[in-house]
């Protein structure tokens, strides 16, 4: 599948810093290197039936400050992103409003491209579809009976009544792996039912072993879209989708699992289990989540409908980079509301920036001939601590308040900040 056009990244003078990251699992912040010079990173797409609203822009946009980070420290990053193009939600929207569930995937990804393209998001390397790989899909969950971590539950309404929708058995991958329920999440038994019933699991389905055992594979019901498999014609659960995709192009044990913290749990927690119990190995160095974003009053989501959409802000004229400086005005693990002032006080610190970088041109060739003017030496000053605080589990707040204080005291504005502005932050604020 393709993803969208990359943005330009300029070029940045030394070598910024590795990032330090919170991670879920550990509860501490940990270094985010890679392997070999490459970093590997995971984040979960969308499933798309109402894109994208700006819960999904803050989530992107904290991993692609993840990514430009990591860039600018000389690492070369290895990303992929899944959308969760079958799935039930989809089809029962497309079952709502009469359209068919794959022309509203097609054209709610469209939308999320052009989302992300407008917000200058690096895209991913690997842009993958969940029907690009259901032969994958289906292959693992095969694997994963015959190793004795999945069963079948019979299932009457099946279209071939001897099927049986296949599980995942949580208690003997506990036995037999390295991963065990909680590992990632930290969530006691209480919290993970609640949140299990609450996310797409079925902690009352009869024939399960443990209530907390998520579905594999869907087997074949009427009406229904389907795949044949080993296990038998239908269609993936939802966690093995991002752990087989995860593992086929990034390989295992890569250095960062991404998502929305909704996705700590089962999402992630379930997706690392499928992964350890096919390689035998952990699924992510880190488990790094981002915050929940509300607005009146509830998190934005498509459940309740209080959505904030990026294409409608920009079809009402919004500048898409002042979006992101309303998004990046935030930590990237913090929960938060959104308001209009958010947006008001973004435009305030675009339009004053962009004011003060169009005399950059005024000192571009300020330097005399062999030796630093004083503008380079302040430029120079500013790129390190924009990176000391960026590589400080992402703090773009502190990484703007920094820029502030810059812009308010800056007779000129060197390219070289210009260009650590879009390098590190994504935005150009000069053509």
């Amino acid at each position: 599948m393709r993803s969208w056009h990359e943005p330009a990244v300029p070029g940045l003078p030394g070598r910024g810093q590795v990032p330090r990251l919170y991670n879920q699992q550990s509860d501490e912040l940990e270094e985010a290197t890679g392997r070999d010079g490459t970093a590997g990173l995971y984040v979960c797409g969308i499933t798309p039936y109402d894109a994208t609203h700006l819960g999904h822009a803050s989530t992107y946009l904290a991993f692609d400050t993840l990514n430009r980070v990591w860039r600018d420290a000389g690492l070369t990053v290895s990303y992929t992103q899944n959308v969760t193009d079958i799935d039930d939600p989809l089809l029962e929207r497309a079952t709502a409003t009469g359209v068919d569930w794959r022309e509203l995937a097609a054209s709610q990804t469209d939308l999320f491209r052009s989302d992300m393209e407008a917000l200058r998001v690096i895209p991913p390397a690997n842009y993958i579809a969940v029907t690009e790989v259901i032969d994958e899909i289906g292959r693992a969950v095969a694997e994963l009976v015959e190793a004795g971590f999945a069963y079948g539950v019979p299932t009457p309404d099946a279209s071939n009544g001897d099927a049986q929708d296949v599980y995942f058995d949580a208690a003997r991958a506990a036995e037999a792996t390295s991963w065990f329920l909680g590992l990632e999440s930290r969530y006691d038994d209480a919290t993970m039912l609640e949140l299990f019933a609450q996310r797409g699991g079925d902690p009352d389905r009869a024939g399960k072993r443990n209530p907390l055992d998520p579905l594999l594979w869907r087997v074949a019901r009427d009406g229904e879209p389907q795949w044949p498999s080993a296990v038998g014609a239908g269609r993936p659960g939802w966690h093995i989708e991002c752990a087989v995709i995860a593992l086929k192009y990034i390989g295992r044990d890569f250095a960062v699992q991404g998502g929305g913290a909704d996705l700590i749990f089962p999402h992630h927690e379930f997706s690392a289990a499928h992964a350890t119990a096919l390689t035998g190995e952990p699924f992510a160095s880190i488990h790094a989540h981002a915050g929940m974003v509300a607005y009146e009053g509830e998190k934005m989501s498509k459940s309740l409908g209080n959505l904030v959409l990026v294409s409608r802000l920009r079809a009402a004229g919004v500048d898409a980079r002042a979006i992101r400086l309303a998004l990046l005005a935030h930590h990237y693990r913090s929960d938060w509301e959104y308001t209009d002032a958010d947006l008001e006080r973004a435009n305030g610190r675009l339009s004053r920036w962009s004011t003060a970088a169009h005399s950059a041109a005024s000192v571009s060739n300020a330097t005399p001939a062999g030796g630093d003017s004083a503008g380079e030496r302040d430029a120079a000053e500013l790129l390190e601590r924009l990176r000391t605080a960026l590589a400080d589990d992402l703090d773009t707040p502190r990484a703007l308040a920094v820029l502030d204080g810059w812009f308010d005291d800056a007779d000129a504005v060197p390219g070289t900040v210009v260009d650590a502005i879009d390098a590190l932050l994504g935005i150009r604020l000069t053509d």
